[in-house]
């Protein structure tokens, strides 16, 4: 007698389950894998160099992840980990190669500020902030703790704030300097408000240095001006404008050169419908020249190292170092050319270095300033 046997339609169920599973799984897999290869593509940016081309770096600059960026020529910006040296350019989406500065915020994405615009770098790409204008962006002004200041630029009539979201273009309240200025110069063709420098200083305030109208103080409540023509002029009749404001650790603030620090008084007074900063002027250092006058050098940047001694660089005389009542000099060659600096930077370790204009970067090595060379790793 045979055997009955049963048809279950549960098996091809089955069999069509499992199959219409393996297919999902394999489309799933295959969109992961299509995924990453996007985002490693979106990581390939730049190009990966064996040296630095470029003999003007004006800035040098440390992230939070300890890569170094040095930027200043028409090269591009550099990215270099200690390990690989990296060239970013147009081609990977800067909107300039002319960088005035670097920042970095708490989220660490780093931005660029060039007379084109802010170039965003988020750790993949580049990418440019819109910039909101018109007479309502003008009055914009807020301070922020987190907010970033751009200038874009060397003749602008006010600075860029970015708060994360939206990038406003800010314009200055009017100063009374500027009617003595065009008085004088009625014919000039740069803006005197154009901003040389931006520092923020211990209390959360921003300072602006101009080209012609001196220092321009915000602290969130009111805009306040500090003129002298001793910072903006030189003795030999040049015009400098305010490169360089630092604040040391006694809370005294110093300006271009090392022949006053200043004591900032927190309260402003009016004067002619502006209002003006109030402060006092104490002593600064000089050194003596070949003929016995004592000088005071004219600064292009200044930074405060680990101990409280004050770094500033000159632009054709080499770095100048302010241990207590001590003004120590470091002439900066190249050969037998002299080294024209432009920023002076503190990373991470306390280290100072130097960017320059005409013979790349320079670190201080503890007794004296050598040229960086990205192959002998830092």
């Amino acid at each position: 007698m045979k055997k009955a046997h049963f048809y279950s339609p549960i098996c091809p169920l089955l069999l069509i389950f499992f199959l219409t599973i393996s297919c999902k799984g394999q489309n799933i897999a295959d969109k992961q894998t299509r995924s990453t290869n996007t985002r490693d593509q979106a990581l390939i940016i730049g190009d990966t160099v064996s040296e630095i081309a470029d003999q003007k770096l004006n800035l040098v600059f440390q992230d939070t992840k300890e890569n170094f960026w040095f930027t200043g020529g028409d090269g591009g910006i550099y990215k270099y980990d200690g390990k690989n040296l990296v060239l970013f350019t147009l081609k990977d989406g800067l909107c300039s190669l002319d960088i005035l500065g670097i920042q970095e915020d708490n989220f660490g994405n780093l931005y660029f500020d060039t007379p084109k615009g802010v170039s965003k770098f988020d750790g993949q790409k580049f990418s440019t902030l819109e910039i909101i204008t018109g007479d309502s962006s003008k009055n914009e002004w807020k301070l922020g703790p987190d907010d970033l200041w751009f200038r874009m630029g060397w003749d602008q009539n006010g600075p860029y704030r970015y708060d994360g979201k939206a990038l406003y273009q800010l314009e200055f309240p009017r100063t009374f300097q500027e009617d003595e200025f065009y008085s004088k110069y009625p014919n000039a063709s740069y803006n005197p408000y154009g901003i040389y420098k931006i520092y923020k200083d211990s209390k959360g305030n921003i300072w602006f240095g101009t080209s012609s109208l001196g220092l321009c103080r915000y602290d969130g409540n009111s805009v306040s001006w500090l003129y002298e023509k001793q910072l903006t002029d030189t003795p030999e009749g040049g015009s400098f404008g305010i490169r360089s404001i630092i604040e040391d650790r006694d809370g005294k603030f110093w300006f271009c050169n090392s022949h006053y620090r200043y004591a900032i008084s927190p309260d402003s007074i009016v004067k002619k419908g502006t209002n003006s900063i109030s402060y006092k002027r104490e002593n600064g250092i000089g050194y003596s020249n070949e003929k016995g006058e004592t000088e005071y050098p004219y600064f292009m940047s200044m930074e405060e190292d680990n101990d409280g001694d004050l770094w500033m660089a000159s632009y054709d005389s080499g770095v100048w170092r302010k241990r207590g009542e001590e003004l120590i000099h470091y002439p900066i060659k190249d050969g037998d050319t002299d080294v024209l600096l432009f920023s002076i930077y503190k990373d991470k370790k306390g280290i100072i270095w130097l960017g320059s204009h005409n013979a790349g970067a320079y670190k201080f090595n503890g007794s004296d300033f050598e040229k960086f060379n990205p192959i002998k790793q830092y």
